[in-house]
């Protein structure tokens, strides 16, 4: 297990933290309306994906939108750090996978022996897909071979390394059958153009540009699952058969088989505010429409309780969705 700056042998949050440089400390995970506070520390993600300046447009729109708020985002290893990181009481927002959010709340994966009981679901965001990467030339044509292959597989703290294992899993690929290397988005691709591993899997939203910009250079290969083996992995987790159409990527002539999670908006419910949460999920969908990335299309009421499974909402967000209608 990789936690980054929270080691997984270290169950229990320190009693007081000190949030990142320019905000206010943080006065402990647990305790009563004085631990709320309203300078803010937004844990996002890679600096190559989506969630890192998905993060820091919203950082800006709650900034404006919301009175007597600071907010300061962060790149991040992603899901499993941004929750461990609210879990500890340094950050208060954070950006997670739906399945990552569901394994820390039940102590389950990344979290076994840390059950996580401050985290309040806000919103799911957009759907994320499995992107199963590889240039021309690598003989790679299908998920199972991949066997004996060097592999990017996601960064430590991220959510992306389950969705890897599950997809290798489910083509009979295991621990020892190929080479892991743990980086983020952006380092991928990079070892991947330089020829120092054969592929690389990630889990982001449909499309994004650095994949993009990857194929401007090199002949880009997205492989796709089997559908039925995809729909078995479906069935035993939280994840979702998912296509990639043709027309997300230049390069694709037909669709690709794969899996989804929901990209989801989490928030402390210590030192989160019942008030200051609802302002946050009034916001995040009001100003949808602000967002310059593709993934803001995709923002709406109808995709907000996606993935939720058994992450409690927040009661902000909870008094917002009753409002709306939607529970």
């Amino acid at each position: 297990m990789h936690w980054g700056l929270w080691p997984p042998w270290d169950c229990s949050p320190p009693a007081a933290t000190t949030k990142a440089a320019g905000a206010a400390p943080a006065t402990g995970r647990r305790g009563g309306e004085e631990d709320f506070v309203t300078d803010l520390t937004f844990g996002t993600g890679g600096t190559g994906g989506v969630y890192y300046p998905l993060g820091g447009e919203y950082a800006s729109i709650y900034e404006n939108n919301i009175d007597g708020i600071t907010v300061n985002y962060t790149d991040s290893g992603a899901s499993v750090e941004n929750i461990g990181k609210i879990f500890q009481g340094e950050w208060q927002l954070g950006i997670s996978q739906s399945d990552t959010a569901n394994a820390a709340v039940a102590g389950e994966g990344e979290f076994e022996g840390a059950q996580v009981d401050n985290l309040g679901w806000i919103a799911a965001l957009y759907p994320e897909a499995a992107h199963i990467v590889t240039l021309a030339g690598t003989g790679i044509e299908t998920v199972a071979d991949l066997k004996g292959k060097r592999i990017a597989v996601g960064d430590v703290g991220s959510g992306t390394r389950n969705v890897s294992d599950a997809i290798l899993a489910a083509n009979d690929i295991g621990e020892g059958d190929y080479e892991p290397f743990e980086q983020d988005f952006a380092s991928s691709l990079n070892l991947l153009r330089d020829g120092n591993i054969e592929a690389s899997i990630f889990v982001v939203g449909t499309p994004t540009g650095s994949l993009g910009d990857l194929a401007a250079t090199n002949d880009v290969k997205l492989v796709s699952m089997d559908e039925s083996t995809a729909q078995s992995v479906a069935d035993e987790s939280l994840y979702e058969v998912y296509t990639i159409e043709p027309d997300a990527y230049d390069f694709l002539t037909e669709p690709v088989t794969t899996l989804s999670v929901a990209a989801a908006l989490v928030g402390s419910t210590t030192q989160i505010s019942p008030d200051l949460a609802y302002e946050i999920t009034k916001a995040t969908f009001e100003h949808a429409e602000t967002i310059t990335l593709p993934q803001g299309d995709l923002i709406s009421h109808d995709y907000a309780l996606f993935g939720q499974g058994e992450v409690p909402l927040h009661p902000g967000a909870e008094k917002y969705y009753e409002e709306q209608g939607l529970l």
